[in-house]
C-alpha cells in the first residue's frame, strides 16, 4: 500500500452517487421500460465515476499493472490521481480542468432542472417557451453537459468507454419521444420541429418561411 491513500471512503462514493441519481431521476422522469433501461446505464456511468474517485482507483492500477511510470511522486493520494496529473500535465493544471468539469456539471443540472421546471408548470400542453424556444430537449442537453462535465472533472478508462454510448442512447431516446409527441401533438408539433432545433441553439428558418421565400425569389425572377 502506498504512503498516502486518499481513496477508500466509500460513504463519499454512495452520497454522491445517491445525490445526481436523484436529480437525474427527478428531471428526466422516466417512465417507459425503455427510458429505465438507458437511465440504467446512466446510473452505471456515475457509479463508475465516483467509486474511482472516492473507493477505489481501478485506472491508476490499470496503468500501473501496464508497467506506466506515473509522472507523480504519489499517485494514489487524492490531488493527484486526476488521470491528467498522474500522465505528467501538473497537478495544478489537472486540478483547474477538474473546476473546469464541475462547472460543466453544474451547467447541466441548471438546464435540466429549468426544462423539467417548465415542462411541470405546462400542465400536459406543449411548451415552446422558456428553454424550450431555443432547443427542443434542454433536460437532454443538460444531461450531455452533465456527462461530458464528470468525464473531464475525473476521466477514467470505465467512464471514457462508456461517454460515448451513453451520449448516443439518449440522442435516440429523445428521438423516440419526439415521435410520442407527434402522436400526441400532431401538427403544433411538428411546426415547433420544424423552427426549434433539437439540441444546438442555433437559429434556422421553418419549411414553411423557406417555402414562401422561395416562392418569393420565383415571383421576383419570373
Amino acid at each position: 500500500m502506498p504512503d498516502i491513500y486518499d481513496y477508500g471512503l466509500w460513504g463519499a462514493v454512495v452520497a454522491h452517487i445517491l445525490l445526481f441519481s436523484v436529480f437525474v431521476i427527478a428531471f428526466l422522469k422516466p417512465a417507459k421500460k425503455k427510458e429505465w433501461r438507458n437511465m440504467g446505464v446512466v446510473q452505471a456511468f456515475i457509479a463508475a465515476l465516483y467509486a474511482e474517485m472516492f473507493g477505489f482507483p481501478l485506472t491508476i492500477y490499470a496503468l500501473s499493472a501496464l508497467g506506466f511510470r506515473f509522472a507523480t511522486l504519489n499517485p494514489f493520494s487524492h490531488q493527484s490521481g486526476h488521470l491528467l496529473a498522474t500522465l505528467g500535465v501538473g497537478v495544478g493544471l489537472a486540478n483547474a480542468v477538474c473546476q473546469l468539469g464541475s462547472l460543466l456539471m453544474i451547467s447541466g443540472l441548471v438546464l435540466m432542472g429549468l426544462g423539467w421546471h417548465r415542462i411541470y408548470r405546462g400542465r400536459g400542453r406543449l411548451v415552446t417557451d422558456g428553454l424550450h424556444r431555443y432547443v427542443r430537449h434542454p433536460q437532454y442537453v443538460g444531461l450531455f453537459m452533465l456527462i461530458t462535465g464528470m468525464l473531464v472533472q475525473w476521466p477514467t478508462i470505465a467512464t471514457v468507454a462508456m461517454a460515448p454510448v451513453l451520449i448516443v442512447m439518449c440522442y435516440h431516446l429523445a428521438k423516440i419521444e419526439e415521435t410520442d409527441m407527434v402522436a400526441e401533438f400532431g401538427d403544433e408539433y411538428t411546426g415547433y420541429m420544424e423552427r426549434t432545433p433539437a439540441f444546438v441553439p442555433i437559429r434556422r428558418r421553418s419549411a414553411s418561411m423557406s417555402n414562401a421565400l422561395l416562392a418569393s425569389d420565383n415571383a421576383n425572377n419570373s
